[in-house]
Order: structure tokens, then sequence, then C-alpha cells
């Protein structure tokens, strides 16, 4: 805005603008902003009418071009009236409730005991690999369900006082409980020597575990006291 040849101002310096003077450079800075920021196309009250001119379909205002229509979105009647069409609108919609989230059920089952189990203990004799062979059996297993099976370090469960020398082998299937072996806690061969084999015709489940060979192994530990332990999740 040229503040110079005012009265009251000096030659060479800005002078001292009158009120009107510094509404009209708010209200040309203000479109100059709206017209890099706002579109069109997208105000549901921005309307060109069949003579050229632009109208405000909230307010009913005329504007000769679209610069003197955003100039007026930006005043203070607009803003208003943007105000009560919000309030007017917020009282007439009708209160929903929130819907309701949809409750995932949690299958129960009624634990009907420990399955039969049958652990063999076997050697590679060109290696001398140990490993060992479960069997689980589980004739009244759930239609659709699989036996699952994990290890857990001995700080993991609660039963017993933890020991680094062993882990466990747990194995469920409901309605069954789930069931554990205590087992040196050595590096386990996941190579082709770890299978699995779930038998659905027999309802047997299989397990092997092979222990890879660190050093001199004469045979696995002697199970300790209680190495069928039986836990629950």
């Amino acid at each position: 805005m040229d503040f110079q040849n005012r009265a009251g101002g000096k030659t060479g310096s800005g002078g001292v603008a009158s009120a009107s003077d510094a509404g009209v450079d708010r209200r040309e800075r203000l479109r100059q902003l709206a017209l890099e920021t706002i579109d069109l196309q997208k105000d549901p009250y921005f309307m060109r009418n069949h003579i050229g001119t632009y109208e405000c379909k909230l307010c009913l205002t005329l504007h000769n071009n679209e610069g003197s229509y955003l100039a007026h979105t930006q005043g203070k009647k607009h803003q208003a009236n943007l105000a009560r069409r919000a309030a007017k609108e917020a009282s007439e919609t009708p209160f929903l409730p929130a819907p309701q989230q949809s409750k995932v059920e949690v299958k129960k089952f009624v634990k009907i005991g420990r399955p039969g189990y049958k652990v063999t203990r076997e050697r590679d004799p060109g290696t001398g690999q140990q490993a060992l062979l479960f069997q689980v059996d589980y004739p009244e297993i759930t239609e659709g369900i699989a036996p699952r099976h994990r290890f857990m370090s001995a700080y993991e469960q609660k039963i017993q006082p933890p020991d680094k020398k062993w882990q466990y082998l747990l194995f469920a299937a409901e309605p069954y409980e789930t069931i554990a072996f205590k087992i040196p806690s050595r590096e386990i061969d996941k190579s082709e020597k770890f299978w699995t084999m779930w038998n659905k015709d027999t309802k047997q489940f299989f397990l092997q575990v092979a222990f890879r060979n660190e050093g001199r192994h004469d045979d696995l530990p002697p199970a300790p006291p209680g190495m069928q332990m039986y836990m629950q999740y």
C-alpha cells in the first residue's frame, strides 16, 4: 500500500493512512491470500449467475468477480452466517447412538483330562546324534482343531524353580489339558530331522526333536523327578 503524498506525511516517508485506507488494504491482502489457497469449485455457496456476476447463496450477496467474493468470505457477515448454519444443522440432526462393536466370541471348552502319550529316545548310528520322538493321542479332539506345540524356557514357566539346564515342550489341543515335557536345554536341530505329523485318522500327533551334537554326549541325561509335567495356559 502506497502511503506517499498524504496529509500529515513527509516527502520520502510513509504517510498517515486513514482507517478506510487500512481497511481497503486489509481486504485486498485477504483477497489475494484467498485466491491462492481456496478452491471455489468446492465452495457450496459460490454460484455464477446468468449475467456473469457471482453470488453468495449463504448471504445472498452479489459480487463482480471472484476476488470480491473471496474477500466477502473472509468478512464477519459470511463467517457469522456460517456459524449460524452449522448450529442449525447440528440441532436438526437426530442423535444417533454409537454403533455397537461386534464382540469376538471366545471359544470355551470343558477340559476332559490329559491325553495319552509315548516318548521314544533315538540315536543316529552314523553320527551319534540324539533325538526324542513324541507321540500324543487325542481320540476326542474337537472337530476342526489341530494340535499345537511350542518350546518354553525354564524362566518362562512358573511351575518349578527355573533351571537353565532344562527347557519345556508343550502340547495343546482342545478339549484336552495342555501337557509339557521337561527336556535338555540343548540347541535344537531345525533341519529335516525336526518334523511334526498329525494323523487325522488315528488322532495321533507326532513330533521329533533332534539335538545338535555339542562335544561328546554319551546319552541323554536321565529324566528328573516328574519329567512329565502338566500345566495349563
